[in-house]
């Protein structure tokens, strides 16, 4: 589960996130966004 803390940030600023539950989708969770985070366009913001 992914959950955002900082309700109201702009979109694409860097803000804080709970990531909770097994390890392996954790990990999943944080490879798809270094994945995101390498293509700016995959956020919208390039």
């Amino acid at each position: 589960m992914v959950r955002g803390i900082e309700i109201g940030m702009p979109r694409g600023s860097s803000g804080r996130m709970v990531i909770s539950g097994r390890l392996a989708d954790v990990c999943a969770e944080l490879d798809r966004l270094a994945a995101l985070e390498g293509n700016p366009r995959s956020l919208g913001i390039g």
